[in-house]
């Protein structure tokens, strides 16, 4: 899992420029924090996270818990991503927890949760009815990815 760690931060350089960060790897299971930056704003006005920042890290991470369940050698590539947006991403840090829900010969599917802190304007933790604990759900994916086996 330290290979596929060191591959997701350092030798894929859209996740390096972005400073995406490994948080939790095992077979089938990934957590990836990409880091808030102002770049990353889509509305200034209220202001929100843009919805595609949240799209891509939720691929991400689907892709790593599937790259995590496959064998060495073996490649994926996305079929398809849908993602539910539960609430406006606010300028935070933002945590996507993936697991592997369906794995077949050829295609997997990884379910994503993606998860902020809960904080108001002022730095105060909101109640627990907004999210679960300290953090704030806001937004689901299913993604379906390709698994092409390598040639032996």
């Amino acid at each position: 899992m330290a290979g596929i760690r060191q591959f997701m931060e350092q030798q894929i350089p859209f996740n390096a420029f972005l400073g995406i960060e490994v948080v939790a790897l095992e077979s089938g299971s990934a957590a990836l924090k990409l880091p808030f930056r102002e770049q990353l704003i889509g509305d200034p006005v209220r202001p929100a996270l843009h919805g595609g920042t949240l799209a891509m890290l939720a691929d991400t991470a689907g892709g790593a818990a599937v790259f995590s369940a496959i064998q060495f050698g073996d490649t994926i590539s996305t079929i398809d991503l849908r993602v539910d947006y539960l609430r406006p991403a606010d300028l935070l840090d933002t945590v996507a927890e993936a697991r592997v829900v369906r794995q077949g010969g050829r295609v997997a599917v990884a379910r994503v949760e993606l998860w902020q802190d809960c904080v108001d304007t002022h730095g105060a933790s909101e109640t627990q009815s907004a999210g679960v604990g300290d953090r704030r759900l806001v937004a689901e994916a299913t993604a379906v990815y390709n698994i092409r086996r390598r040639k032996t």
